[in-house]
């Protein structure tokens, strides 16, 4: 296939998103919106996106990554900016023909700010019901804790996503500097989760090693790993991950901006898949990294010689493990994955 014809094909798959932060989501011109709607042009705004196009999206360390994430979660003042970045990232969703999306809100970092959680979530999933009803792309938040911080800043945001479970958040995780908040003070903080309900994700092994991810499946029981790079080093870990059908998010232009792996071709994806490894694809960070569901679909296709069958099925392992009732699962299979016509 040419490069012309993959993105024509990938353009008119029907999509998944599993692994995208709503605030990493933000855009440049969307941060400038906000900026307007108070009023002024914050220099802070101009700032970070002067500093992200100076370095083109790329993070010298994963830390670099991690400040740069805390400084953009700063431009957000108000329910009403969380509420636009919502909307402006549904309507990026829909132009791409995401038909469903599970976003990742940093509850963790609202925490951490003071911010008041309840009025913002109220506020994107009042942002969320308005665009998805208006534009038909249904979505779901899981409720993400800052590793770093502890056991009972995790604890906290679990209890703040069990008690909005009946409101469209369906999953807790934890993200941030692996190293300083390792899954075994966790384990707790899962078991609570998973007894009211909750499903459980956990970035892993992105910036530390495959013990990592194991961790996260054997001690935590995580449901999907969030990145896993380090687990295509491990036969051990591939065979664990294979072995219990858990997916891997993968995150390649993510992987590359923060230094998890020096080339694309470095990327494990292919011996995740010759593993057997449930593979699926993500953004991650699209305001970030500058990349977009499509982008990392057309990347997988050019770099690892993936064929318009293994796109697709990519594209239906997210259906698959997506954190959905077994018949809603079904029905939004149905929906979300009916047939491309080749061209």
């Amino acid at each position: 296939m040419s490069a012309t014809s993959d993105s024509a094909f990938i353009h008119r798959l029907p999509k998944v998103e599993l692994h995208l932060h709503l605030e990493g989501s933000i855009q440049p011109d969307t941060l400038r919106e906000m900026a307007r709607r108070r009023g002024r042009l914050l220099e802070d705004t101009e700032q970070w996106i002067r500093d992200r196009e100076r370095e083109s999206f790329c993070y010298p360390k994963f830390t670099d990554f991690l400040n740069a994430f805390k400084l953009l979660s700063l431009l957000l003042e108000t329910p009403d900016d969380y509420a636009l970045a919502t909307t402006r990232l549904i309507e990026s969703l829909y132009a791409e023909n995401v038909r469903y999306a599970e976003l990742t809100l940093s509850a963790g970092v609202v925490l951490w700010k003071k911010q008041p959680l309840d009025a913002i979530f109220e506020a994107v999933k009042g942002a969320a019901d308005e665009a998805s009803g208006r534009l038909g792309v249904r979505v779901v938040w899981i409720f993400d804790a800052i590793r770093q911080f502890g056991v009972d800043h995790a604890r906290a945001v679990m209890l703040h996503a069990s008690r909005y479970r009946d409101h469209g958040v369906v999953a807790f995780g934890i993200g941030g500097d692996e190293e300083r908040g390792p899954a075994r003070l966790f384990v707790d903080v899962y078991r609570e989760a998973r007894d009211l309900g909750l499903h459980v994700t956990a970035h892993a092994g992105e910036a530390c090693g495959p013990e990592s991810v194991r961790d996260a499946i054997e001690l935590l029981g995580a449901e999907r790993i969030g990145h896993g790079t380090s687990a295509g080093r491990d036969t051990d870990t591939l065979h664990l991950l294979a072995a219990r059908r858990v997916p891997v998010e993968v995150c390649l232009t993510s992987n590359l901006a923060t230094g998890t792996i020096q080339r694309i071709e470095d990327h494990p994806l292919r011996r995740f898949l010759e593993a057997g490894v449930p593979v699926v694809l993500g953004s991650d960070d699209p305001g970030m990294f500058a990349t977009s569901i499509e982008r990392e679909m057309l990347i997988a296709a050019e770099h690892f010689a993936l064929t318009r069958d293994e796109i697709a099925a990519l594209a239906a392992n997210a259906i698959q493990a997506a954190f959905l009732p077994e018949n809603q699962r079904a029905a939004q299979g149905a929906q979300a994955l009916s047939p491309v016509p080749n061209g």
